[in-house]
């Protein structure tokens, strides 16, 4: 009795494939619809006024307006614009890495008196708009004598609730052995925390760099209320005040906020790959 061989020419069954095939349909379709308004707004940039305002779209300008980018430096002191976000931006992270770690290793790791009803009280700024605390702020800085400089712009994000209950977070997850282990070698609190849980953190402390570099970066209240002064504001408050009562020039608005992306959006597409990793592994959505 001859046993017949497998055929080879036998044809795979076709199913997980087209289930793929549909998936990416879905996926190619969804980064359309969220890709369409950065492409919709990059074509308005190059319009005219009134190619904007009309009633019926225009998917292309008649002829493109280059002219609408070179404006913006003319009506805005746009690169100190762009340098005093930068600075801004740079120093809250920096503080609120440095800030929000220690008082989070505190709160998650040491036992000291009052422990939980600080934690409460930090804990509780989150459940408070900010437009609350704009007028103490206000009155604060003002007192300092900060009001129109970059101090006063910096000052009140030098420190994060949410980050402090980050940290806190990264830290409970981590086994308590590691810790112990250290402190039988000899090492004091800080070194601790210096050198053996700190450096396990990292993918959060990633996170706490993006989510403050975004929020610094996008702030328009608190900038608007210190400065009067346009070459002392970010480009956040610098887009403001491109839009008046009177006339609105949209296609410099527009371009305007490209070049304001622009550096966020270039720094994205370096560390994208830290940055997917640092929110997959932190758990944050």
């Amino acid at each position: 009795m001859t046993v017949a061989a497998p055929s080879k020419n036998r044809r795979k069954p076709a199913g997980p494939r087209r289930n793929n095939a549909w998936i990416h349909v879905v996926l190619i379709l969804g980064a359309v619809v969220m890709m369409f308004p950065f492409v919709w707004q990059i074509i308005m940039s190059l319009s005219t006024n009134a190619e904007v305002q009309s009633v019926t779209p225009h998917l292309w300008p008649k002829k493109i307006q280059w002219g609408n980018y070179s404006e913006v430096f003319h009506q805005l002191p746009f690169m100190q614009q762009l340098r005093n976000s930068v600075v801004i931006t740079v120093i809250r992270v920096l503080a609120q890495i440095a800030f929000c770690t220690l008082a989070g290793y505190a709160f998650a790791r040491m036992h000291f008196r009052g422990k939980t009803l600080v934690l409460g009280a930090v804990l509780s700024i989150l459940m408070v708009p900010s437009q609350v605390y704009l007028l103490p702020q206000y009155q604060i800085v003002q007192n300092l004598g900060l009001l129109g400089t970059l101090s006063g712009l910096v000052l009140p994000g030098l420190f994060s609730a949410f980050g402090t209950f980050l940290m806190r977070t990264a830290f409970l997850a981590l086994p308590g052995e590691l810790e112990e282990a250290a402190r039988l070698d000899g090492a004091n609190p800080f070194q601790v925390f210096w050198h053996v849980m700190l450096p396990l953190i990292r993918p959060s402390i990633s996170v706490l760099a993006i989510t403050a570099t975004l929020w610094s970066w996008n702030e328009l209240l608190w900038p608007l209320v210190v400065t009067t002064n346009s070459a002392d504001m970010p480009l956040s408050a610098g887009l403001a005040t491109l839009v008046n009562d009177r006339t609105v020039n949209y296609p410099i608005v527009l371009a305007a906020s490209l070049l304001a992306t622009a550096p966020v959006l270039i720094l994205f597409i370096l560390l994208q790959r830290r940055v997917i990793d640092g929110l997959a592994s932190s758990g944050l959505k």
